[in-house]
């Protein structure tokens, strides 16, 4: 694991807008399919120890990824992601809402907005999250969003190390 790999976590209220990057060692078109395949997706994005579960993503402009955060007791806690910009390798961009099991959208939501790029065999990732309203966005902070994000990256971290050497 290389400690010197960049992790930048800023919530900027005014803008109601998180930002993040991250620097990955590891090659760009892994970084990109940890982030954009199901089955490597639900190996990383949910905090330990819960899980994550894709019912089924459709990964284009117009798709949707339906999903739950499973919690250790089987309590499912379901979102959908809709998928409305991908350039390959580059960016892509969604839309994220908490939803009912029946895929009944639970907004406001937010606007990711997802760059890669990729230096030397370092794979930066930077990510915007615009929250729709203020209050959405306190309440993603005070439920530990900021923590819970810091966990699913270190899952990322270890699993593009086992990843990479295969």
């Amino acid at each position: 694991m290389n400690n010197n790999l960049l992790f930048d976590f800023t919530v900027d209220k005014a803008k109601q807008t998180v930002f993040i990057t991250r620097e990955f060692d590891a090659e760009l078109s892994l970084v990109w399919d940890a982030f954009t395949k199901p089955e490597i997706l639900d190996q990383w994005v949910a905090p330990k120890p819960w899980s994550s579960k894709t019912k089924y993503m459709d990964f284009k402009v117009g798709g949707r990824r339906f999903y739950a955060m499973v919690s250790p007791e089987g309590q499912e806690r379901w979102a959908v992601q809709q998928y409305t910009s991908i350039s390959p390798k580059t960016n892509f961009k969604y839309l994220n809402a908490f939803a009912d099991k029946d895929e009944n959208l639970e907004l406001p939501g937010s606007q990711w907005d997802l760059t890669f790029s990729e230096e030397n065999g370092t794979t930066t990732v930077k990510i915007m999250i615009y929250n729709e309203s203020l209050a959405r966005m306190e309440k993603m902070i005070e439920m530990g969003f900021q923590q819970g994000f810091m966990m699913t990256i270190d899952n990322l971290e270890n699993l593009l190390t086992t990843l990479s050497k295969r």
